[in-house]
């Protein structure tokens, strides 16, 4: 099932864990000393570049006569809403730009353009998240409570619906999100006054957020409110359905490891490195499309470092790469349309009970363990070893010496 030994399953000894964490702690203190002018003034382009977006597309959308103006409007208007949650928006409530000391960009201070609050949904993602990523029983955001995305999940039968659930949760991804942040406060609330007090404020910004996008703005556009209404719509169904691509495409394609309780049981640090590492996946992304995504294409450098300012991981990537290259780890990445398609397989497959399922459940795609490297037994004492990505991609050997393909590689 999910892995219960990181340092196993990563074919590494507690000295090489602790001189990767030695390295990863090098990076971190490079960019930070590098922190400047520079990257303050991208995250002040980046808002001003956003604000300016959104007033030219609602502008465009209320001044235009023709279906053309409408769709170049709508689609300006999903693209800033994507630019301000994903890049700004995201990124400033995960600290990044706190080192400024600018109010405005200060992760307490900043509210996103969506139905969730920005201080429950820190809560959620920026600890329960982002501390426990891909924990099993720990983690709330593996598969948002709706998906079934690992074996170690027990199937039920409302799993079957799962395939028409993605479709809703994509769809309504920022009422998910609203809904899972209030979800955790509630669950940490010491009492019933504590939970109602959250329970208002979620319903406070949701009346915000709705009048905003489906009264003020309708109301502003006058005879054209139809026009107006149906774009912030639209925008708002685009902006949703491209959040929850990245965010899917970054924990649940194969390769972003699933872990049990029991490996947070005296993890280290340089351990929860490790299995930021393992936990997590890339997609590749020219910088237009890194941009568009808050940079989230770089997710193992997101988790490595949640605090650092996103316009750098294009730098850090090389710098992990490498790593995982000297460690002999894989560095989990594709295309877009590739990790995307990996992970609905896992959501259809899972939608399906167990005895359906053909892959051991050590040694499937979407589900592993440390397991999957014993098909004869532990390892003799002092064997030599072999990294992790060497190992995925060597055959086991059975207790006579002869390779034989796992599986997953014989049944997918």
């Amino acid at each position: 099932m999910a892995i219960s030994d990181i340092k196993e399953y990563s074919h590494l000894s507690s000295r090489d864990v602790e001189e990767l964490s030695r390295e990863l702690d090098s990076i971190r203190r490079e960019v930070t000393d590098s922190l400047g002018a520079a990257d303050a003034a991208y995250i002040r382009r980046t808002i001003a570049f956003q604000r300016m977006l959104d007033t030219a597309a609602r502008l465009l959308i209320v001044g235009s006569r023709t279906t053309t103006g409408w769709s170049l409007g709508t689609t300006a208007l999903a693209a800033a809403k994507s630019i301000e949650n994903m890049e700004i928006g995201h990124n400033v409530s995960h600290g990044q730009w706190d080192w400024m000391n600018d109010p405005e960009i200060h992760s307490t201070n900043w509210e996103w353009d969506m139905a969730g609050l920005s201080s429950q949904w820190r809560y959620s993602h920026n600890y329960r998240h982002h501390m426990f990523n891909n924990v099993v029983g720990m983690d709330e955001d593996l598969g948002f409570g709706v998906i079934r995305v690992t074996r170690d999940q027990p199937w039920q039968p409302n799993h079957l619906l799962q395939p028409l659930r993605n479709l809703l949760l994509a769809a309504t991804f920022e009422w998910g999100i609203a809904l899972h942040g209030l979800y955790s406060e509630r669950a940490r609330a010491g009492t019933d006054t504590e939970k109602s007090t959250y329970t208002r404020a979620l319903l406070g910004k949701i009346a915000r957020q709705a009048g905003k996008d489906y009264l003020f703005f309708p109301i502003l556009s006058g005879r054209r409110w139809r026009r107006t209404l149906k774009a912030n719509i639209t925008a708002n169904l685009l902006r949703n359905l491209w959040a929850y691509i990245v965010i899917f495409c970054g924990h649940f394609p194969d390769g972003a490891e699933k872990f049990t309780l029991a490996e947070l049981e005296h993890e280290s640090r340089a351990e929860w490195y490790l299995r930021q590492m393992l936990g997590t996946a890339n997609f590749r992304a020219g910088k237009v499309m890194a941009f568009m995504s808050g940079n989230l294409c770089y997710q193992i450098e997101h988790h490595l470092f949640p605090d650092l300012p996103s316009n750098r991981y294009a730098e850090i990537s090389t710098m992990v790469r490498a790593l995982c290259e000297k460690f002999d780890l894989p560095y989990t990445t594709g295309s877009l349309a590739w990790q995307y398609l990996l992970v609905l397989r896992t959501v259809h497959k899972l939608a399906l009970p167990d005895w359906f399922l053909t892959a051991s459940a050590d040694d499937a795609p979407e589900t592993a363990s440390e397991l999957k490297f014993r098909p004869a037994g532990d390892q003799p004492a002092g064997a030599a070893r072999i990294g992790l990505r060497t190992a995925q991609r060597t055959p086991p050997v059975t207790p006579h010496g002869i390779h034989r393909p796992r599986r997953s590689e014989r049944d997918g």
